[in-house]
C-alpha cells in the first residue's frame, strides 16, 4: 500500500520555523517529481513548493519564494519542506503529493496532476 505521511507541523510565532517532512513507504517515487500543497480554512488547495525528480530542480509559489526551502532525500524516499520567517498567513493544512506521471520534464502547479497525497499536517502561525 502507497503512502505519504507528513509530520511536522505545529505552533509558531511569526517570524520562527518549521520543518515538514513527507515519507513514502510501498513504492519509490525517485523517478516522480514531488510537491508540497497547502489549504487554508474556506481556501482551494493551492500549489506551494515542488521539486523534480532529476537534476533537483525547484519551483516555488510568490508568495513563499526565498521562504520556504523544498529538498528531497531519495534514499530515503523522503521530502523536506524547511519554511523559514512565518507569517500568520501561512497557517494551513499542508500535504505533500507525488506526480501521477513518472519523469515529467516540468513540475505540474496543478493539484489535478498529483495522484498520491498525505494525509496533511496542521501548520499554525500565531502574530
Amino acid at each position: 500500500q502507497v503512502q505519504l505521511v507528513e509530520s511536522g507541523g505545529g505552533l509558531v510565532q511569526a517570524g520562527g520555523s518549521l520543518r515538514l517532512s513527507c515519507a513514502a513507504s510501498g513504492r519509490s517515487f525517485s523517478a516522480y517529481n514531488m510537491a508540497w500543497f497547502r489549504q487554508a480554512p474556506g481556501k482551494e488547495r493551492e500549489f506551494v513548493a515542488g521539486i523534480s525528480w532529476i537534476g533537483g530542480s525547484t519551483y516555488y509559489a510568490d508568495s513563499v519564494k526565498d521562504r520556504f526551502t523544498i529538498s528531497r532525500d531519495k534514499a530515503k524516499n523522503t521530502v523536506y519542506l524547511q519554511m523559514n520567517s512565518l507569517k500568520p498567513e501561512d497557517t494551513a493544512v499542508y500535504y505533500c503529493a507525488a506526480d501521477s506521471a513518472m519523469g515529467r520534464r516540468l513540475i505540474q502547479l496543478s493539484a489535478e496532476e498529483y495522484n498520491y497525497w498525505g494525509q496533511g499536517t496542521q501548520v499554525t502561525v500565531s502574530s
